[in-house]
């Protein structure tokens, strides 16, 4: 049987870096985070973004791991060529293969503490409701986007994001700090416990399932007019119905929510997303049943059947 391995993720955007900060700590002191006897490899998404104090150089890491882009590296990409390394060290068939990705993000959105699951693999969605049932965090589905393809963690065979706001980019918050080493050990002692089978799954995941997103509204030359109304900002995973304020403009126009299905939003205004014409995603919070399948695809794959 195959060494359970597990690849730890910081820093996949230059600019985000309460997680590097905790890694370059645990580097000093090898004690400071219990990995349950665990193997782990700690990585820099992207360092040469970090240096640039930038999100990314050439192209967002989290967008660049896209099916047969991994053949050859690209010297004029530095992000393309950055995810061919991360597959090929720590992929299924590299170096180093790990079974399970754990991408450590920050937000500029009043987003908390929350679990990012790309589609709706098993064992994935086991592993997200060890966590929530742990800590209660809102998990996030993406899915059915197709201008939002290519992360990270789908390159392995389990893999969930954790995403902690509001922090600005390039600012250390211990709050921040506090929370990613409490998630990441969270998450460390409930893959242990699949590991020895001494473990609990809850009956119930809530899930906010990814519906859409929308943009900041524009003139006809595409320049954004209005900003996010008052009474919508910091107010992501709070119901939205209709008539409810999105964006004003200085003139006072109001832009109101128009669905007749309440929808719950989230990334309300995230810096980063502006250059992706995403000023907040819409989701519907659902209550899903426990699936024995998940559970039997996350301990087969730690106990590597």
């Amino acid at each position: 049987m195959k060494q359970l391995q597990v690849l730890l993720v910081a820093g996949t955007h230059g600019n985000e870096i309460n997680g590097i900060w905790l890694f370059d700590e645990w580097k000093k002191s090898s004690f400071l985070i219990n990995t349950h006897g665990i193997k782990t490899f700690q990585v820099i998404g992207n360092p040469e973004a970090k240096k640039a104090g930038k999100r990314y150089i050439h192209h967002d890491l989290n967008r660049s791991f896209k099916e047969g882009s991994f053949i050859k590296i690209n010297p004029l990409n530095c992000e393309r060529t950055r995810a061919s390394e991360l597959v090929n060290l720590y992929g299924e068939a590299g170096e180093n293969p790990c079974q399970i990705a754990l991408d450590f993000h920050t937000t500029t959105a009043s987003m908390g503490s929350c679990i990012v699951v790309y589609g709706r693999r098993d064992a994935d969605l086991a592993l997200a409701s060890l966590i929530q049932n742990q800590l209660g965090l809102p998990v996030y589905l993406h899915e059915s986007d197709q201008k939002q393809t290519g992360f990270l963690v789908e390159s392995w065979p389990c893999g969930l994001v954790v995403e902690i706001g509001p922090i600005g980019q390039g600012l250390l918050n211990s709050r921040i700090i506090s929370q990613t080493k409490l998630i990441l050990e969270t998450l460390m002692e409930q893959i242990h416990e699949v590991k020895n089978l001494n473990l609990f799954f809850p009956n119930k995941l809530i899930i906010h399932r990814h519906i859409k997103s929308i943009d900041f509204p524009r003139d006809e030359e595409g320049n954004i007019d209005g900003y996010v109304h008052s009474l919508r900002q910091s107010k992501d995973w709070q119901e939205l119905k209709k008539n409810d304020e999105l964006f004003c403009k200085l003139n006072g126009e109001i832009i109101r929510f128009e669905e007749d299905e309440p929808y719950i939003p989230v990334f309300i205004n995230e810096a980063a997303y502006v250059e992706k014409n995403i000023a907040m995603s819409f989701t519907k919070r659902e209550l899903w049943n426990f699936k024995k399948e998940w559970k039997q695809a996350l301990i087969d794959l730690i106990h590597q059947k």
